[in-house]
């Protein structure tokens, strides 16, 4: 559907607060907000629970610890009320939203849907190949800067990836971009999107004015877009800001359910804010590397994108987002990569 040339709606979130754990609030008829804590500074993820009329299509798991299997539980005996859920849809690959997929398929005896790319990335993610081992991420940041202290803290925790998801789907229903799947009331159009993971998989239903965005649209923080060791040379940004571009084809009034944060409406102010918000700090890095006066590491650089204290996770995060906007002034003709002798990378404009 073309966008007319009627003003874009301010963004507005729902004002509803959010689904205690364990319970459910309806936000359209038959869709379903769930809540589950997660272990990070970022504490949550929503998940969406769609009837049918012979029981429900989830879309998003949960992470795979005690705690969230927990208010699972709770939800089998209230929410779900004895119906099943049917059908399992992962945006994508990530702990928050594919932890508890193999679990929760056991459990009630139904396929995963998801697209090959995410299916294939969890499984080397686990299994540490392809480069998308521990191994092969501190190599890439040690390239880029990381002191060894960060490196050496990255070793110790291991296999992050693998805590949040014990297992993966060992057999998936292939989702691609532009497929369409009945979900409750009406038909949800996949559209597929890149730079946050390899081949995220958002739900869009026109007529009922819905989007599942996953993490690609979140209403006040931008979702993580970077550069990993598989990739070393990728350009994520210019992928993630192209595929917002199917997002500002929805009608503006639809509601959008988004894995963290609170449903909003505002879809073109949003893409809008997010494209600007990106422009801002590539107009910012480009300033920094222009005063600094020598080569930059992303490390070095990365005060300049996030402005507070790190965590561990939140450090190993703002490494591969400082990478990728590196790369896309470079790949953009705007800074100058050199590679030295001993395999380090740095920038400069």
């Amino acid at each position: 559907m073309p966008r007319s040339n009627a003003p874009a709606q301010p963004i507005h979130e729902l004002a509803d607060p959010p689904p205690p754990p364990g319970h459910a609030r309806e936000v359209a008829p038959g869709v379903f907000w769930l809540r589950m804590p997660l272990p990070f500074a970022l504490n949550h993820v929503n998940l969406w629970l769609i009837a049918g009329h012979d029981g429900f299509t989830l879309v998003d798991c949960g992470y795979g610890d005690a705690t969230t299997r927990e208010h699972w539980r709770q939800h089998f005996a209230t929410t779900l009320a004895k119906r099943p859920i049917r059908r399992i849809v992962a945006t994508h690959c990530h702990p928050d939203h594919l932890g508890n997929a193999a679990w929760l398929a056991a459990h009630f005896a139904c396929p995963i849907a998801m697209t090959q790319g995410e299916y294939l990335a969890a499984h080397a993610l686990i299994e540490q190949h392809a480069g998308f081992g521990q191994a092969d991420v501190r190599a890439l940041f040690a390239r880029h800067g990381m002191a060894a202290e960060h490196l050496a803290s990255l070793a110790a925790r291991g296999n992050q990836y693998h805590r949040g998801v014990p297992e993966a789907p060992h057999a998936f229903v292939r989702l691609i971009d532009g497929d369409t799947l009945a979900m409750g009331s009406w038909t949800w159009r996949v559209i597929a999107g890149y730079g946050h993971s390899p081949e995220h998989a958002a739900l869009a239903t026109p007529e009922g004015r819905l989007l599942v965005a996953g993490d690609m649209l979140l209403p006040r923080i931008s979702t993580n877009v970077a550069v990993w060791p598989g990739e070393p040379d990728g350009y994520p940004v210019a992928r993630f800001l192209a595929s917002l571009a199917a997002f500002e084809t929805l009608p503006d009034d639809t509601l959008v359910l988004p894995s963290h944060g609170a449903p909003f409406r505002g879809i073109a102010a949003r893409v809008s804010r997010l494209a600007a918000h990106h422009g801002e700090r590539l107009a910012e890095l480009h300033a920094a590397l222009a005063a600094a006066g020598a080569p930059q590491s992303a490390a070095g650089i990365i005060p300049v994108l996030f402005r507070r204290e790190l965590d561990l996770q939140q450090r190993f995060f703002a490494m591969g987002e400082a990478i990728a906007h590196l790369n896309h002034l470079w790949r953009a003709g705007r800074a100058e990569r050199t590679v030295a002798t001993d395999g380090a990378i740095r920038y400069a404009a």
